[in-house]
């Protein structure tokens, strides 16, 4: 299953790595990610390839970033890199850039930072790049800044599958999708592809909103509200399962409107992220389908990465060997768009889906 499955480092050793360090060590030099890989050093001057490496988590509140953090010791180990403990910067974005700063001044030489604003990343990509540690982006791409590589799914498809999942299955009457924080690209990407989708594709579905920034709370207030005025919702795209999954459940629930999948007044729901309580409330007919947003994909290439990136080499676009595509983005930042399944009843079961491996 892409996105869950991932090569041996043998698998990797196939990409030439182009310029003077490449061919000054050889041919058997390679790398894993593309195939026009260059080896820059001035880009990997702050750690020549070793030293401490800081992972900054956006918060853990959420079971999809609780799985990261228990991949990231792992996946170093694989990988070959020496992190500090994780930090976690509590769904503060102002907190992000104080930790930052912190793991700055404890000398890393590279940062692995999960973006909590697309936006106030900035400062902290500032940070380092003036004290030249080389930073990855996971799960969310900065508008501006310096990144050696963004390591993340293809939001707008997350939107795109959620729609059509339940265009298909509602045909038509009122959806609602419960949205992520707008700050962050990934609210954006996955707000407007369903949105997007819905209009052209599917003009039959009528879709109200719920900003809910990534709080369970406040998902569960403005459902509540929602479903107060419209009984006769049909549909529900929750675009974190991690944070909207429980509340979603509990506020129908509380309002005796979750019906098991088949029965009459199911209403369709579809999620994002693959973690095992939704899976666990697919089985059980509860919620229809997720897209698995790949944690442990996240945690061995957002450390491949920043290894890479301290010993100086980059990469440009192209088709990479796991199953993924290195593209740029308008900002001219690169990143890997690591492919996440759709997830239903039909293989929700796959035993190589990272959901099914954890506890």
């Amino acid at each position: 299953m892409p996105g869950a499955t991932l090569r041996s480092p043998r698998k990797r050793n196939r990409i030439r790595i182009i310029g003077a360090t490449a061919l000054a060590v050889g041919a058997s030099l390679v790398l894993a990610a593309c195939g026009s890989t260059k080896d820059d050093g001035a880009s990997g001057a702050a750690g020549g390839g070793t030293g401490k490496v800081g992972v900054i988590l956006p918060l853990l509140t959420s079971p999809f970033w609780q799985s990261y953090n228990d991949y990231v010791p792992k996946m170093a180990k694989s990988e070959g890199v020496d992190v500090l403990k994780t930090i976690n910067s509590n769904s503060d974005p102002a907190q992000q850039i104080t930790d930052i700063n912190n793991e700055l001044n404890q000398g890393v030489k590279g940062l692995v930072v999960a973006p909590l604003d697309s936006a106030a990343i900035e400062a902290g990509l500032d940070q380092a790049e003036r004290k030249g540690v080389p930073v990855v982006a996971v799960d969310v791409a900065p508008d501006k800044g310096k990144v050696a590589m963004v390591v993340r799914a293809n939001n707008v498809a997350y939107g795109e599958k959620a729609c059509d999942y339940l265009g298909q299955h509602v045909k038509s009457g009122k959806v609602v999708q419960i949205m992520g924080d707008l700050a962050s690209v990934n609210g954006r990407d996955r707000s407007e592809a369903f949105r997007s989708c819905a209009s052209k594709k599917y003009p039959d579905l009528k879709v109200l909103e719920i900003p809910a920034k990534w709080e369970s709370d406040t998902a569960a207030s403005k459902l509540d509200t929602l479903l107060n005025a419209n009984p006769d919702i049909k549909g529900i795209y929750m675009q974190a399962g991690g944070v909207y999954l429980a509340p979603t459940l509990q506020t129908l629930k509380s309002k005796s409107m979750l019906k098991p999948a088949g029965q009459p007044g199911h209403i369709a729901i579809v999620s994002n992220d693959g973690i095992p309580q939704e899976f666990d409330a697919i089985r059980k007919g509860e919620i229809d389908a997720t897209v698995s947003q790949p944690a442990d994909a996240y945690a061995k290439y957002g450390l491949y990465y920043i290894k890479a990136a301290m010993e100086g080499k980059t990469f440009e676009p192209g088709p990479t060997d796991h199953d993924s595509t290195i593209v740029k983005l308008p900002s001219g930042i690169l990143e890997d768009q690591l492919p996440a399944p759709l997830v239903t009843k039909d293989n929700v079961d796959d035993p190589k889906l990272w959901g099914n491996t954890v506890k």
